[in-house]
């Protein structure tokens, strides 16, 4: 099925996409979904005060072709402030983005310190795969360079990822709105997550070392509490999400958790197909699945779209 080409999101209708509704505040209560940190094991039920991030990109600019070819062999271009790194298949990235990591890591002397990257990028650019598998590459190669060490550690994993899914609101939350026929078609949009309680999460996690999170049952369609344990030993977390890089109220401060922010760039024509055929193959018929694409996913996918901006590196996607 072909999808109608992009339609430039106005500054009214983005304001629409980020403004919550005004029952949201009191549904957002903690009650529904909690975060806690390994240390305390208890909810966070008040705010965290703020924490100062000291932000080193490390990919610092200027980041050219050839040094980034030289080390990782595959292309870096300079674009507009952010690097963009592109090769011949997604193997190849996550090759380059696992080594890097792996030389991030090692400057972590502090076993409870964290760096903790940003992947945003829009429904259908392959957030969760990018994630795992560096994730995947980080632990294995660890893995294989410390395998003689009798340190007690030396084989545990030291990467993990972290979706932000988890932190939907729950459809209990939906139903109760002023307009929950609405609410439940925009699901995915800014305003049916639970962005301070996310924030509380990553503030857990860098203040604390290690924190419990919530991951989301899609086929219950809610997030499950405590789910997902990052844990001492993890130095590396990458965190995935739709909206890590806007600039709009507490997506700001969620933004300025990442020691690094990158950005999964891609067609939103492809990104959208492939988010027609996930619909369909969860059992939505094809009419439906076009008009949820129009009416919610394709609206949110340019809003995400234009915080790329905000990226210390740009990832170009390679069709999978």
């Amino acid at each position: 099925m072909e999808l109608s080409g992009s339609v430039a999101c106005p500054t009214a209708a983005q304001a629409r996409l980020l403004r919550p509704p005004a029952d949201l505040r009191q549904l957002a209560s903690p009650r529904y979904i909690s975060c806690r940190s390994f240390a305390v094991r208890s909810k966070v039920t008040k705010a965290m005060p703020s924490l100062s991030v000291s932000f080193q990109p490390a990919f610092r600019q200027p980041v050219t072709r050839a040094t980034w070819k030289k080390k990782h062999n595959i292309a870096c271009y300079q674009r507009q402030g952010a690097p963009q790194i592109e090769a011949k298949s997604m193997e190849e990235v996550y090759d380059a983005l696992a080594e890097h990591l792996l030389s991030v890591s090692q400057s972590i002397d502090n076993l409870d310190s964290k760096y903790i990257v940003g992947l945003a990028g829009p429904p259908g650019a392959g957030k969760s795969t990018v994630a795992s598998e560096v994730v995947r590459r980080v632990n294995m190669r660890w893995s294989q360079k410390h395998a003689k060490d009798s340190s007690p550690n030396s084989n545990e994993d030291i990467a993990t990822m972290l979706p932000m899914d988890g932190f939907h609101l729950y459809r209990s939350q939906l139903d109760a709105m002023e307009d929950p026929k609405e609410a439940h078609a925009r699901r995915g949009a800014p305003w049916t997550f639970n962005p301070s309680l996310f924030l509380k999460c990553l503030q857990t996690l860098k203040e604390e070392g290690s924190v419990y999170a919530p991951s989301f049952d899609h086929g219950v369609g809610d997030p499950v509490e405590n789910d997902i344990f990052v844990k001492p030993q993890h130095k590396i977390v990458i965190v995935e999400g739709n909206y890590l890089l806007l600039e709009e109220d507490v997506w700001r401060d969620i933004r300025d958790m990442f020691d690094e922010k990158w950005f999964i760039d891609i067609d939103i024509d492809v990104s959208m197909q492939r988010v027609l055929q996930r619909h369909i193959g969860t059992g939505k018929e094809p009419d439906v699945a076009a008009w949820r694409i129009s009416y919610n996913d394709r609206p949110n996918a340019e809003l995400i779209m234009e915080s790329k901006k905000a990226a210390d590196l740009v990832i170009r996607s390679v069709d999978y």
